[in-house]
């Protein structure tokens, strides 16, 4: 292109962690775009702020939220302010208010990425107010949008007839295709017993996502260990969680795991878990990254029975589904994975084939055609 054209990636999370914005931010580079990325971080430990095409800024939540909010719209707007972008992706509910004003005065074009269903989060569920206020939100910033995207089907359909529009895009939160070069092996890592089959959470850790569901199934069996990667403001929670249930043996908590070798640690494990519970109305729409991550690491997936996630274990034979919260199935489940390596080996190989259409180039066609 001879004048480029400028974007700007702005998400409440750091894009080291986070597969879509990193996705979007290198997929638009290659296509010619000179693109930059304002991001925060809040949870990594001993976090060190970067600057240059890649700004992530450090945030804390001590002593008061108030203080988190204040610092993190002061530093989106004066992002904005400081330069002229063409096009703004307001990467969450947070920032799209900020992105939307300034870049209408700038005459930016805003696509807003509806990730999840921000007004009807599970974590808001005791928080009538401040839920109420987010939907408030969205419901005035939304339509100020020129491009909304949304990672399934049934978010979209939603959203066009909750917020009456009509200009959705559907954008999957799928993985790009890479396989792994090297599996991380945890056996020898973490000093587990050969024998023992590895299950892999991976994602932030938050209730609602079948951590309680996996810690009870633990304490009825010593042929499992599950491991958590990922971070997130439940993390204490739950380790202090596996020490009082007394499976701190079995649970491996291994931190938040850098983009570039995801692919490794993920298609070490013997398999992922996908446990989503039907807490909020954006869980039960839920097709999370992490579902697509196990299948392109050739890792077949338990997930709960969930409608989107559901379709595509159906659909593409990657896995099992199981009932939310019903511990004996889970255990059928695994246990008929453990002993029936011909069928374990089928859903791998199905793994395979799914990855070759399930990735984000094949994905990202459309958003590219439209910007």
């Amino acid at each position: 292109m001879p004048d480029k054209k400028k974007v700007l990636i702005a998400f409440l999370g750091n894009i080291d962690y986070d597969t879509r914005c990193n996705n979007l931010y290198n997929t638009l580079s290659a296509e010619g775009f000179d693109v930059e990325f304002i991001g925060f971080d809040w949870l990594t430990e001993n976090f060190t702020p970067v600057k240059g095409k890649k700004t992530v800024y450090k945030l804390s939540k001590k002593p008061f939220s108030l203080f988190f909010y204040f610092k993190f719209y002061s530093l989106l707007k004066l992002h904005l302010f400081s330069k002229k972008f063409d096009i703004i992706f307001a990467e969450d509910l947070y920032c799209l208010p900020v992105c939307v004003i300034i870049g209408k005065l700038k005459k930016a074009k805003i696509i807003y990425d509806s990730r999840e269903l921000f007004g009807f989060l599970a974590g808001l569920m005791n928080k009538k107010l401040v839920q109420k206020f987010w939907s408030s939100i969205e419901k005035l910033f939304i339509r100020k949008a020129n491009l909304v995207l949304t990672t399934g089907e049934m978010d979209s359909e939603f959203i066009r007839n909750h917020y009456q529009i009509k200009n959705d895009l559907v954008v999957r939160n799928l993985p790009i295709c890479k396989k792994a070069g090297s599996p991380f092996d945890y056996h020898s890592a973490l000093k587990i017993e050969k024998s023992k089959k590895v299950l892999l959470y991976q994602g932030v850790v938050l209730h609602g996502r079948g951590l309680k569901m996996i810690f009870d199934f633990l304490q009825t069996t010593d042929d499992f260990v599950l491991i958590v990667a990922g971070g997130g403001e439940m993390l204490s929670y739950y380790k202090d969680l596996a020490e009082k249930l007394h499976i701190n043996n079995k649970v491996f908590f291994i931190g938040k795991i850098h983009q570039d070798k995801l692919i490794n640690y993920t298609a070490g494990a013997w398999l992922g878990l996908a446990l989503i519970e039907n807490k909020s109305l954006s869980y039960y729409y839920a097709l999370p990254n992490k579902l697509f991550e196990y299948i392109m690491a050739e890792i077949p997936v338990i997930a709960t029975d969930l409608p989107q996630m559901k379709k595509i274990i159906d659909e593409y034979q990657v896995g099992l589904i199981v009932r939310e919260n019903d511990i004996e199935q889970l255990k059928q489940a695994l246990n008929k994975l453990k002993s029936d390596v011909s069928y374990y080996n089928q859903l791998k190989g199905n793994c395979r084939i799914a990855s070759e259409s399930l990735n984000w180039e094949n994905e990202v066609k459309n958003l590219l055609y439209l910007i």
